[in-house]
């Protein structure tokens, strides 16, 4: 059964920096497309951002030039960098794999509670 597991959230001020993290077990991580999403109070889970299983990435353009994903395959893990945070950054942040349907591959994790405010 894959597990998900989320970290590196808190709470920043505007302008500051972020690092998550989500470790994926249960599957073979390499051979899969990932995604980071987010979910803000109150709104629908939305795109962040994703990156192949070799490496191509793509974000959203309310990400785009602040946001860097990476991935360890090696390590089962997936990064998302976070710079230049705005308050409307604020969200629960998960990664999965996406796929063509509505949902993602995987059930979904915990999530990492990010915050901007100052």
């Amino acid at each position: 059964q894959v597990q998900i597991v989320e970290s590196g959230g808190g709470l920043v001020q505007p302008g500051g920096s972020l690092r998550l993290s989500c470790v994926v077990s249960g599957s073979i991580f390499s051979i899969y497309g990932m995604a980071w999403y987010r979910q803000a109070p109150g709104k629908q889970r939305e795109l962040v951002a994703t990156i192949a299983g070799q490496g191509g990435t793509h974000y959203e353009d309310a990400v785009k030039g602040r946001f860097s994903i990476s991935r360890d395959n090696a390590k089962n893990t997936l990064y998302l960098q976070m710079d230049r945070l705005k308050p409307e950054d604020t969200a629960v942040y998960y990664c999965n794999a996406p796929t063509t349907a509505q949902d993602p591959l995987w059930p979904w994790g915990q999530g990492a509670q990010v915050t901007v405010s100052s």
